[in-house]
């Protein structure tokens, strides 16, 4: 049984940002995650996708996001066990014991859950013979676009990933891009660059379409769309991304007593606990009120979490907030040479 001060579930930004800072006020922890690789969403969905929106950064890929991460743990002696999903969490006196399906047990005061969405899946275009070309010609994330340069890239959606990706790839490939709807779900400063570049014709924009068929034998070679009065347009292309958005599965969670709305689980604002002492979520899989699933919202929750932990595993100890670049303590637990 291995004994830690806290247990992360879940090793994507959110989840490497929370271990830093339990570290970094002398917190043992260890991360648990059932992908392969560390990083979460970001790996497994966009590793090559640029983000915006992370302080300080202009413009950083996934890839480049998670590397950042590790490397800012890497003073700290953080073990983590890939592959691995935690099945079973009971209580024993003050801590909770934990098991994985690969039999790996913890002993811990406080768990925190950074989770992102659970357990995901992409959502799949309709048409049956789209198997027939997935991880080939038809995909649902990006991991290299580099596959893309100088081919026609038929995207589908209307959110912010099919958005981005549109925009990102129209700089050296000839991009259509097909909504079934008019309006877009993406920030308005996307969709106006989007527009801009359908008006320059650097991306073709078909509205009130979806695919009706797609047509290739070892390769894809041509798709047909429809509109919604039943046009339907033939649009040679090389490839096909779909942006639906995730089908969530919490898993084993749903099943540990906690407080569960739309696959989410609410949480106070100070601590960021659950209904469960000593159980925490943080990132995308937490909810409160006028919460927004952005990385940044995630690195607040799991600051404040961090903190929260001390208390059930130091009950000795009083918690004295310091500043890193004035406590000595931190710059030694950093490996700082004054």
């Amino acid at each position: 049984m291995i004994k830690t001060d806290a247990l992360i579930i879940g090793a994507g930004p959110t989840g490497l940002f929370t271990a830093h800072q339990l570290k970094l006020i002398g917190l043992s922890c260890e991360i648990v995650d059932n992908l392969d690789k560390i990083g979460g969403q970001c790996i497994e969905l966009y590793p090559d996708k640029p983000i915006y929106d992370i302080p300080a950064i202009p413009e950083c890929t996934g890839e480049e996001l998670t590397n950042n991460l590790i490397n800012q743990l890497k003073p700290f002696d953080v073990k983590f066990h890939l592959s691995e999903r935690v099945e079973e969490v009971k209580k024993n006196n003050e801590n909770w014991e934990v098991k994985t399906n690969k039999g790996t047990e913890f002993s811990t005061p406080n768990i925190i859950i950074a989770g992102g969405v659970g357990s995901f899946e992409p959502r799949k275009f309709s048409p049956k013979e789209c198997e027939k070309f997935e991880n080939k010609s038809v995909f649902y994330s990006i991991k290299d676009k580099t596959v893309f340069k100088g081919k026609t890239v038929s995207i589908f959606g209307g959110g912010d990933s099919a958005l981005d990706w549109a925009i990102e790839l129209s700089k050296d490939s000839k991009v259509n891009l097909i909504h079934r709807r008019d309006e877009f779900r993406g920030a308005q400063a996307t969709v106006d660059k989007m527009n801009d570049l359908a008006n320059s014709n650097k991306i073709s924009l078909f509205t009130k379409y979806q695919l009706k068929s797609v047509s290739g034998n070892e390769n894809l070679d041509s798709i047909e769309i429809e509109h919604d009065n039943k046009e339907v347009k033939n649009l040679k292309t090389d490839y096909v991304l779909g942006f639906f958005g995730l089908i969530m599965q919490l898993g084993p969670i749903a099943n540990w007593g906690l407080n569960i709305d739309k696959k989410t689980i609410s949480v106070d604002t100070e601590k960021f606990e659950t209904n469960q002492k000593g159980i925490y979520a943080v990132g995308d899989i937490c909810n409160y009120p006028g919460k927004l699933k952005l990385i940044l919202s995630g690195f607040h929750e799991g600051a404040l979490a961090a903190r929260a932990c001390f208390k059930l595993a130091r009950p000795n100890e009083k918690y004295r907030f310091e500043f890193t670049t004035s406590s000595k303590s931190i710059k030694n637990r950093l490996g700082v040479k004054e």
